[in-house]
């Protein structure tokens, strides 16, 4: 099993299971939207007995604006 670690964007700090290690984007749902976190690095933890398989995925883009406050309120 592999790990992409999430960097910056909506999703900062998540951690999430990868089917394919070697990917270099992944478009994610949120909310009503879509977002791009791209490979940044190479894998790490790859080989036997030294956990799962990591890799960092930073933000890129977001196929909508992200508004965390549909509403518009401000509290």
């Amino acid at each position: 099993m592999a790990i992409a670690r999430l960097h910056g964007g909506p999703l900062d700090g998540q951690v999430i299971p990868l089917d394919d290690a070697d990917q270099d984007r992944l478009i994610l749902p949120y909310s009503e939207t879509q977002v791009v976190y791209e490979r940044e690095g190479a894998p790490e933890n790859t080989g036997e007995g030294d956990g799962p398989t990591s890799t960092d995925f930073h933000y890129l883009e977001a196929q909508d604006d992200i508004d965390p406050d549909p509403d518009g309120r401000d509290e």
